[in-house]
């Protein structure tokens, strides 16, 4: 099972500096994967709530065997589409979603199985279902 970094935190969410560039490739380099917040505004941004820091999509390719890419608007989803390298999906109160991967977004607490991707609270007590992954801002 391979544990997802949520915005780029591992050890507790971090509003400051989760979805920058700097703090993503920390948990990478930390061989974590990371699911990053991506928003399309004419270009590529990373935030939450809004588009906070710019992307180049060349980092998303270059890291794109390691990030799980939420599409926040439209026009980001348009812009990723370009890259069949990438694995992106959209959702918003959905239990389940299909990545451009055909892996399944799974909201917490819904059932599994094998191609799943489980979002928790913190996955250093899941104790639950094998699933092909865990995303969580608790991982360390």
């Amino acid at each position: 099972m391979i544990l997802i970094s949520h915005r780029g935190n591992i050890t507790g969410p971090n509003q400051e500096k989760e979805n920058s560039i700097e703090y993503i490739q920390q948990a990478l380099d930390l061989g974590y994967d990371v699911e990053v917040d991506v928003w399309g505004r004419s270009q590529i941004w990373l935030g939450h709530d809004k588009p906070e820091h710019p992307c180049p999509v060349k980092f998303l390719i270059k890291n794109y065997q390691k990030l799980w890419i939420h599409c926040k608007n439209l026009e980001a989803m348009d812009i990723l589409s370009e890259f069949k390298v990438l694995n992106y999906f959209w959702h918003e109160n959905d239990e389940y979603t299909l990545t451009s991967k055909n892996f399944i977004w799974t909201y917490p607490g819904k059932r599994v199985c094998n191609k799943s991707v489980l979002v928790v609270d913190d996955a250093r007590n899941y104790s639950g279902q094998i699933c092909f992954g865990l995303c969580s801002d608790y991982l360390k």
